[in-house]
């Protein structure tokens, strides 16, 4: 079982707080994850607003590659049709993978939230188009170490080298994620090869129906099954079960606060925005619920509690979906930095040695049956 780390780099609801200290906040939170045992870290790419700074995380990244030892570093996700050149994605990746020695992971999505793509000044009708277009090639450089002559709809490329290259080219077996959280998405990433990285927030009978359909369309477009997907949750994990509802209730809280205003996923853009029909049918469904509604329930379905509490969280959803990958969130909504290490070290403590354990006792069940 994969169980990692997301890092958000959020400013929103945190007082007091500046730039600087945020990020010297999630190096150590980071290099403290290296530590713990999570398998890798994933870093989001955002811009302009304090939902979220990382316009890079290329670079940032690069940073952690020098304070870390092992754990695996992956952009969650680099964003594609904002990074105009493709080549430069596929060149920036070979030099992560070669400063990390090997632990770089490509997580790839094509966004979401219209105030970034006005600010880069792409439509975001384009995004699907611009995301199809790039991201195979992508890929083709990271396996061959050569970015192939492409002219196209959004890109005119000549053939060019990688150097320096990556210094594995095998990424779809283990190192290549795509956030999938459209039906369109998730069919892209299955004809891609990618595993499919997803955010808890929506129904559990659907995000059941929706891994069901990733993984049939990957058998049909791959002839193998393909790994477990990661699901990233928002987590507080605390002895006392009265304080996690509390900090749950609060900074979780705050956090789905900020997603609806970052995306305006109580707006009607989405219709105009096509290629979006997903989010628009789930902004009308928000629309006719109501904000306070959405958050609590936003906060109800995140994974929080005592250790024990969370194992029990863990163990309906598995039974439900089946094992998947973990994206543990610790840092989010004005959560304080101690807040967010304990939270993450209980965790690693107490609650990443059980998943684990099952997950070996379920493959070893597995394998004696097939036996």
């Amino acid at each position: 079982m994969e169980i990692g780390v997301a890092q958000l780099m959020p400013m929103f609801a945190y007082e007091n707080l500046s730039e600087a200290q945020m990020y010297a906040d999630e190096i150590a939170l980071a290099v403290a994850a290296d530590r713990l045992g999570y398998d890798h870290l994933w870093v989001v790419e955002h811009h302009f607003e304090d939902y979220s700074l990382c316009p890079d995380n290329f670079v940032y990244l690069a940073h952690l590659a020098a304070m870390t030892k092992r754990i695996k570093l992956a952009t969650g996700a680099v964003i594609l049709p904002w990074n105009l050149q493709p080549l430069r994605v596929a060149e920036k990746m070979a030099l992560l993978d070669q400063l990390s020695n090997g632990r770089a992971i490509l997580g790839m999505g094509r966004g979401l939230a219209r105030r970034e793509f006005d600010q880069f000044g792409i439509s975001m009708s384009e995004s699907r188009e611009r995301y199809d277009e790039a991201a195979p090639l992508i890929l083709e450089a990271l396996e061959t170490g050569c970015f192939p002559e492409h002219h196209g709809k959004y890109f005119s490329q000549p053939r060019a080298p990688l150097r320096p290259g990556p210094l594995s080219k095998e990424w779809r077996a283990t190192r290549f994620t795509q956030v999938a959280m459209s039906p369109d998405s998730a069919e892209e990433a299955a004809r891609l090869g990618a595993q499919m990285m997803a955010f808890n927030y929506k129904p559990p009978a659907q995000m059941k129906q929706e891994y069901e359909d990733y993984k049939a369309a990957f058998r049909r477009h791959q002839g193998r099954e393909p790994r477990p997907m990661v699901l990233t949750e928002m987590m507080i994990c605390d002895k006392d079960a009265n304080r996690a509802r509390a900090h749950a209730g609060k900074y979780i809280a705050n956090y789905g606060i900020s997603v609806l205003d970052h995306y305006e996923m109580l707006g009607e853009q989405f219709k105009a925005s096509g290629g979006y029909d997903t989010y628009a049918d789930a902004a009308a469904a928000m629309r006719s619920v109501g904000k306070e509604a959405i958050i609590k329930a936003y906060v109800e379905q995140q994974v929080w509690g005592t250790p024990d509490q969370i194992l029990r969280k863990f163990e309906e959803r598995f039974d439900f979906m089946g094992e998947y990958g973990i994206l543990c969130v610790f840092r989010y909504g004005g959560a304080p930095l101690d807040v967010a290490m304990n939270s993450m070290s209980l965790f690693a403590q107490e609650v990443m040695p059980v998943l684990r354990q099952w997950s070996a006792e379920r493959k070893h069940g597995a394998l004696a049956s097939a036996g």
